[in-house]
Formats: structure tokens, C-alpha cells, sequence
């Protein structure tokens, strides 16, 4: 309903007005105990199936918002109350951040997918900090950390540990965003030797901390097989906690009817997020599950359109999952319809699973009964 009288106003300014659109409407609805009651009932009905624990925290639903919509935290009241079971705010940067090319965010609507080719905005971790400060929910928080655009990619780890302990207090887990490259100048570190460098500073800070906050990396799906198995391999030997997989990409495959949009825009930079991620994302979410045995929370992100598409990622191994390009297009309706079908999935599920059991339990009884027959 809300949707349908904002489309013409989201039409006339571009998909990247329609984001900002979006993402104002959802903090003037959360600015009142009356708008979080509208966000409630539209979209966020009861689902028993969804709540989970990992990372030793309640879960409400295992579908959050990934990086990239709530940019400073200012809507994570808003999101938690639309049904969010975690909202993942950020990029954040330490230093405020902006500049991007107008238009910056284009719709390819025939593949439910868009290009985004804008310089990671924030308005800088002390805006960040202050609108954390003021939530009042209990939303899973995590923050997504990221270096500024004019740091140097070995001066990069600093930035990430100062808004790693600015925000230490404030967040319930970490996402280090190993996947910049919405512009031409790509900044996606993938060995070794760089992401240690990032990381080992965030550990021995948290090892100074009353407090345990998890530690994820989040990789791109343009990595060869062998980083991916880099990355796996600092989580398996290092106190990293998990990983998000995926961000968007610099390719442009899987886009099959939004021929006419990418010609007009050449050749230019930006990251492809949406439905032609799909497949790439659960192959490198099962690649993480097996070599990693199931033993690490995974976040499956990228192409999650249906309810089908978020099954499809947990049982390939992910814990949660996030959506992001797909709520950006189908608004709170769309993350409804994707928490109610995947209650409904569970529900079956666990109804196949109980009709088994007794089966099993009441088979020994049935061959006994054939015997003396």
C-alpha cells in the first residue's frame, strides 16, 4: 500500500531516489510507536518457524538486510520492525564519505537485478555511533566496516581497526567488507598476507574486551577457487568467526533481458547485486560449508528473490541469509512474502521430518507382525 503511492515519485527521481526514498520512509515510520505498528502488521506477521541462535544470539528470523541499504544505522528501528531478523549497517567509514556520480544506482528490471556504481557513502563512524546510541529495539546489529575511498590499500588496515573500536560497543558483530568495487578503483584483497594484515589488529583488540563480538569477512564472487579457499582457511586458522558470501560483482553475466539498459550505460564500472547472483552465491557458500564441515556460521548473500531462493542458500549450508537488491524493489511485501514462505517451507519440513520418525518407530512392530503371520 505504502509502495504503490510512492512508485510514481521513486519513477520521476531514478532507482537511486527511490532508494533514499525508501529509506526515508522507513525512519519517519519508526520516528513513532504508531509507524513501527504499521511496519508490524503489514509485514511482519507471526512466523514460529524463523527464530534461531547463532553467534550465541537470538535470531528473530534467519533473513536480515545486508550492507548497503541502511548505510548509517539511521533505520534500523524501521527495519527491525518490517520483520528484519538483523539489520548489517554500512558501509562504515571512519571518515565521511560521498561524491557519487548522479545517476549511481540503475534498475535492470528484467533480471531483478541493478548496478550500483557509487563510491561507498557514510556519513562517518561518529554519525554511525550517534544513530546507533539511539535504537530503541532489539534488533542483532551488525556493522560493516570498509576503508575510505582515498586510503591507500596499505594504510587500509588502520581505518578498518579505528571504526572497529569506535563501534566496538555499539554493534553485536563485524563484517569486514572485503569487496569494494562499485567504481573503477576495486579494492578487493584476496590474499593472504592483505587480509591478515586487516584482521589481526581487529583480534587483539577484541582480546582487550569484556565483550565478544564476532568477527566475519565478507568476500567477492569474482574470486578464483583458490582465494575462496584463502579466505576459509584464515577462518579455519585464525580467530575469524564466519563469513558472508556474497557481494556484488564486477561481471555482467547472468543478465538476459536487460540488454538495452547495459548498452546505454557502455562500458562503465559499478557492482552487479541481485537475481543473476543467485547461483554464484550458492556455489561459494557450499564450497565455505564443506571445507569448513559445517562448523562456521555462514551468511548467504546474492540473489535471494523468493522463498525458494532462501531455503535453496541455507540448505546449501548458509545460517542466515540477507537480502537486499530485492527489497529495494519489492519493498516490505517482498521481505513478507519471503519470511511467511519460508515459516510455510519449515512447517513442511519439520511435519515430513515428524511422519518419518514414526515410520521408523513403528516399523520393527510391523516386520514383527509379518513374521508370525
Amino acid at each position: 500500500m505504502i509502495e504503490s503511492l510512492l512508485k510514481p515519485l521513486a519513477r520521476f527521481g531514478g532507482a537511486d531516489f527511490a532508494m533514499r526514498l525508501s529509506v526515508w520512509r522507513m525512519r519517519l515510520l519508526a520516528a513513532m510507536p504508531a509507524g513501527r505498528y504499521i511496519l508490524r502488521k503489514l509485514y511482519a506477521p507471526a512466523a514460529d518457524k524463523l527464530e534461531r541462535e547463532v553467534f550465541g544470539m537470538r535470531f528473530s528470523s534467519p533473513v536480515g538486510i545486508a550492507a548497503g541499504y541502511d548505510r548509517d544505522g539511521a533505520a534500523i528501528d524501521a527495519l527491525d520492525a518490517a520483520g528484519f531478523g538483523f539489520v548489517e549497517v554500512g558501509s562504515v567509514t571512519p571518515r565521511p564519505q560521498g561524491g557519487s556520480p548522479h545517476p549511481y544506482l540503475f534498475r535492470l528490471a528484467g533480471d531483478r537485478a541493478l548496478l550500483n556504481r557509487a563510491v561507498i557513502e557514510c556519513a562517518g563512524v561518529e554519525r554511525v555511533i550517534g544513530n546507533l546510541k539511539r535504537r530503541s529495539g532489539s534488533a542483532v546489529v551488525g556493522c560493516n566496516l570498509a576503508k575510505n575511498a582515498a586510503t591507500p590499500a596499505d594504510e587500509a588496515p588502520a581505518d578498518y581497526l579505528r571504526s572497529f573500536r569506535s563501534l566496538y560497543q555499539y554493534a553485536d558483530y563485524f563484517t569486514v567488507n572485503l569487496c569494494d568495487n562499485t567504481t573503477s578503483d576495486i579494492y578487493v584483497p584476496s590474499d593472504r598476507e592483505s587480509i591478515m594484515a586487516i584482521v589481526e589488529p581487529l583480534f587483539e583488540f577484541r582480546r582487550g574486551q569484556n565483550r565478544y563480538c564476532p568477527i566475519l569477512l565478507k568476500i567477492s564472487p569474482d574470486l578464483n577457487d583458490e582465494q575462496i579457499d584463502t579466505a576459509i582457511d584464515i577462518m579455519l586458522e585464525t580467530p575469524v568467526d564466519g563469513i558472508v558470501a556474497c557481494g556484488g560483482t564486477s561481471g555482467r553475466y547472468g543478465l538476459e533481458n536487460s540488454s538495452a539498459v547495459m548498452h546505454s550505460l557502455g562500458r562503465t564500472a559499478g557492482a552487479l547485486c541481485g537475481r543473476p547472483l543467485r547461483e554464484r552465491s550458492l556455489q561459494i557458500v557450499r564450497r565455505i560449508y564443506e571445507r569448513s564441515h559445517g562448523a562456521y556460521p555462514i551468511i548467504g548473500c546474492g540473489g535471494i528473490s523468493t522463498p525458494d531462493d532462501a531455503l535453496a542458500m541455507l540448505e546449501a549450508g548458509a545460517t542466515l541469509v540477507q537480502i537486499c537488491t530485492e527489497f529495494i524493489y519489492g519493498g516490505g511485501k517482498s521481505l513478507r512474502d519471503i519470511r511467511m514462505g519460508l515459516n510455510e517451507r519449515f512447517r513442511k519440513i519439520e511435519m515430513r521430518k515428524a511422519r518419518e520418525a514414526g515410520r521408523e518407530r513403528t516399523s520393527p512392530e510391523r516386520d514383527l507382525n509379518e513374521t508370525e503371520r
